[in-house]
C-alpha cells in the first residue's frame, strides 16, 4: 500500500498537515524539508534539504512547504492539502455534505485572507523575525486589524464553540493554525467569549508536534 510522504519541517506550515495525519491516523512518510532562510549556508557541502534545493524544486517549483505525494498525487498549499485530506478519509473531521464542504473551504480562505497576514505582523513585531528590527507600531495595527476577524469568529463559535457542524473538524485545525500566529497578542484571545467561559480557542495539538514546532502549549481552553 503506496504511504503518503509529506515534505517540510514541523516549524513550518507543515505542521497543519501533520497535525490533520495525527488525528486521522495516517500512517505517512516525513521528508524534512527546511526553510531556505532559516540555513546559515544554503550552499555549504553539508546543507540540509531545502525549499530551493534542485531536489524538492522537482516536487514543488514554487520552492515552499509543505507538499504532499498521495500515490502518485503530488498537492501543494497547506490548507488544500488538509481539505483534501480529510475529504479522502472521511470520519467527523470531514464534511458529511456539500454544504459543510463549502463551509470548511470557506472558512480556511477566510483565515488566510483575514487573519494571516495580520497575525503574521503580530508574530514578527512582537516575538521576532530574521528580515528586520520589531517595530511596535506594526504590531499594535496588526492587532486593530485583528479585531473584526476575531469579533467574526466569536459569533462564529458562540453557538457550539467549533466553527462547522457542531464538531471538531479539519476546518478547526486550518483556522487554529493561523490564529496560533497571533498568541503574541493575548488581548484578541481574552476578548472572545469562549475564553470568558474557560474555553479553549485552539484545539489541542498532538504532544509530539507541539514539542517538535516548539508551539505554546494552550491546552487550558476549547477549541476553535
Amino acid at each position: 500500500m503506496a504511504m503518503l510522504t509529506i515534505y517540510g519541517v514541523y516549524r513550518s506550515r507543515a505542521s497543519r498537515t501533520i497535525w490533520l495525519a495525527h488525528e486521522l491516523g495516517l500512517p505517512f512518510n516525513h521528508v524534512p524539508v527546511m526553510q531556505l532562510y532559516r540555513l546559515p549556508d544554503a550552499k555549504a557541502a553539508d546543507a540540509t534539504l531545502h525549499t530551493k534545493s534542485p531536489a524538492f524544486l522537482k516536487v514543488n517549483p514554487n520552492g515552499h512547504i509543505p507538499s504532499i505525494d498521495d500515490d502518485g498525487l503530488v498537492l501543494h498549499e497547506s490548507l488544500a492539502i488538509n481539505l483534501y485530506l480529510a475529504k479522502k478519509h472521511g470520519g467527523p473531521l470531514a464534511p458529511t455534505d456539500v454544504a459543510e464542504d463549502g463551509e470548511m473551504g470557506m472558512w480556511a480562505l477566510w483565515a488566510a485572507t483575514e487573519v494571516e497576514p495580520h497575525a503574521l505582523n503580530v508574530l514578527y513585531h512582537r516575538i521576532g523575525n530574521v528580515w528586520g528590527p520589531k517595530d511596535a507600531k506594526i504590531a499594535d495595527a496588526a492587532v486593530e486589524a485583528l479585531k473584526t476577524p476575531f469579533a467574526v469568529l466569536d459569533r462564529a463559535l458562540a453557538t457550539t464553540g467549533w466553527l462547522v457542524g457542531g464538531r471538531f473538524t479539519v476546518a478547526d485545525i486550518n483556522v487554529a493554525e493561523i490564529l496560533r500566529y497571533a498568541q503574541a497578542a493575548p488581548e484578541l484571545f481574552d476578548a472572545l467569549r469562549a475564553v470568558a467561559r474557560g474555553d479553549r480557542v485552539l484545539p489541542p495539538i498532538p504532544r509530539e508536534l507541539l514539542a517538535a514546532a516548539q508551539t505554546p502549549d494552550q491546552r487550558k481552553r476549547k477549541a476553535v
